[in-house]
């Protein structure tokens, strides 16, 4: 009898080191790639950052390397800014011509974004209800586009610095010469329609140019004041001495100094295309 209890304890206690290992298999093989599992795993390291699903089902949070687009790179409107201080570009000169149609930009379009340029596009903003940077961004430009219109070429590149203001009634008939004080621009009109136009400068307080309606007297290409001493080219006379001619001092000096009276123009190429055109007793308005 002891010698079958011993073999009994033999063989128990070698089917108890067999189940151990099958035990130790089992689990081994559970916790590598390749052997199945019969319960929960717990996952031996945290889900990555590039959308792995965690134990809740939800995307993880985006690391610094995946975080999402700031606005100035999502292209919406209003995220980015599209044109500010300093920039020149044709763009920039589009921009000026959109606003001066809206009478926000009182200038010709240069192309240069300047304090001017954001005065008036603040004023703009200001107007429309939007935030009044004094910058471009995407819902300014696209709010801009819808109540402007493309601008034309004589638009982008006026053929005057100073905009010119509506015609006087007695320009809309004709061949006029409309010389406004107030835009200080002269017009060359053909019935009602501006061939071309250029800036002017006149009288000061002590010789005025007279205002009124008057006509070409004469012309002359090559002249020479005799009371200043001073050349006046491309002449066209309309009022007692008073003409219309090329001023030097003018395209050196613009709007510091003033004539003695006649209508000073400073772009001489332009004077010289219109005397070519004008004839004696075309129709000469000056007005205010």
């Amino acid at each position: 009898m002891k010698r079958s209890s011993s073999v009994i304890r033999r063989a128990v206690l070698a089917a108890a080191s067999v189940a151990l290992a099958a035990g130790c298999t089992a689990q081994a093989a559970g916790g590598g790639a390749a052997g199945p599992t019969k319960g929960p795993v717990r996952a031996s390291a945290a889900p990555s950052a590039t959308g792995t699903p965690g134990e809740d089902g939800k995307a993880p949070s985006p690391t610094a390397t995946t975080a999402s687009p700031s606005g100035s790179a999502t292209g919406k409107p209003g995220s980015r800014v599209l044109m500010d201080d300093g920039d020149e570009s044709e763009q920039v000169r589009e921009l000026q011509a959109r606003l001066r149609q809206l009478d926000h930009f009182d200038r010709a379009p240069t192309g240069f974004y300047g304090t001017m340029t954001a005065g008036a596009v603040k004023a703009f903003q200001k107007m429309r209800g939007l935030p009044a940077t004094g910058t471009v961004d995407g819902t300014t430009w696209e709010r801009l586009l819808d109540v402007s219109t493309k601008p034309t070429a004589d638009e982008l590149k006026p053929s005057t610095t100073n905009k010119l203001d509506t015609p006087d009634a007695r320009c809309l008939t004709g061949r006029v010469l409309c010389i406004s004080k107030e835009s200080r621009t002269l017009a060359w009109m053909i019935d009602g329609k501006v061939v071309s136009s250029m800036d002017v400068r006149f009288g000061s307080e002590n010789t005025p140019t007279r205002e009124g309606v008057f006509t070409v007297e004469r012309k002359v290409r090559q002249d020479w004041s005799r009371l200043y001493h001073t050349p006046m080219p491309l002449s066209m006379y309309f009022s007692r001495g008073q003409a219309v001619h090329y001023s030097a001092d003018f395209a050196a000096r613009g709007y510091n100094g003033a004539s003695h009276g006649c209508v000073n123009v400073r772009d001489r190429a332009k004077l010289t295309a219109l005397f070519d055109q004008v004839k004696t007793g075309d129709k000469v308005v000056v007005h205010w």
